[in-house]
């Protein structure tokens, strides 16, 4: 059956939509975000099976890139956006939730045990308490999560938000009394601020997920084996799957 030369034009026009729409499907977008220090590089080279060949600076300034790529032409796009409060990370927070709309959100948090970084251009170790750093993480997720909200309203379907806690070898044997902290519903400081998000974006647009990781692992009678940091971080990609749709 032949087709006319507009209906050809039409379609010809519409090819790159198209393809789009098949490659965001197979390989959705995915914001990587949270304060520095809290481990968001070493997270998503462990999801990526990066061999290092992409090297960035602890603490980088600049939205870094990744990608997954599985069995079935299937993957995810990450977009590691700086933790630093500088004009690039506002301009990365701008590029994933309002010009290009990523399909998920990591928020990357680490239990106060984020590592203490000095401002630019100055040296030596630096120091933090603890509370020093859970308090820096409250802030850092109240920026964070009104982005998330504001993205959530405008789109018409729903979006999915998986606040990982990293560093999960410096307390293992409290790892279900630390997802508790930071779930919807726990009454905690931070839980508090996740349900304020779930009213502002709407319960039925957006869907949270807790999960612990560890990015690196030790021998086997360390607190966190290799074996069970591996476990976890497979956990988060099965969970990933799903909300992709992928699984």
């Amino acid at each position: 059956m032949s087709r006319s030369p507009e209906s050809l034009r039409r379609r010809i026009a519409s090819t790159p939509e198209r393809i789009g729409h098949v490659v965001r499907k197979r390989f959705p977008i995915v914001a990587v975000t949270g304060m520095t220090g809290v481990g968001k590089t070493q997270l998503t080279d462990r999801l990526t099976g990066s061999t290092g060949e992409v090297v960035a600076e602890v603490g980088s300034a600049v939205m870094e890139r990744r990608t997954r790529r599985s069995s079935g032409l299937r993957g995810f796009r990450f977009r590691v956006v700086p933790g630093d409060n500088a004009a690039t990370r506002l301009g990365a927070l701008d590029e994933v939730f309002h010009d290009e709309p990523v399909d998920g959100v990591l928020h990357v948090v680490a239990n106060g045990y984020a590592t203490p970084r000095r401002a630019a251009g100055t040296s030596g170790t630096a120091v933090a308490s603890r509370e020093d750093q859970l308090a820096v993480e409250l802030e850092d997720w109240a920026i964070t999560s009104h982005r998330i909200a504001s993205m959530a309203v405008r789109r018409d379907r729903p979006i999915w938000l998986v606040i990982v806690v990293t560093k999960a070898d410096l307390y293992a044997d409290d790892l279900d009394e630390v997802v508790r902290y930071y779930s919807p519903g726990s009454g905690s400081p931070f839980g508090d601020k996740v349900d304020e998000l779930r009213a502002l974006a709407g319960g039925a647009k957006l869907s949270i997920d807790v999960l612990p990781v560890s990015s690196q692992g030790g021998d086997r009678k360390s607190a966190m084996p290799a074996k069970r940091s591996t476990q976890l971080i497979e956990a988060l990609a099965t969970r990933l799957a799903q909300l992709s749709g992928h699984a």
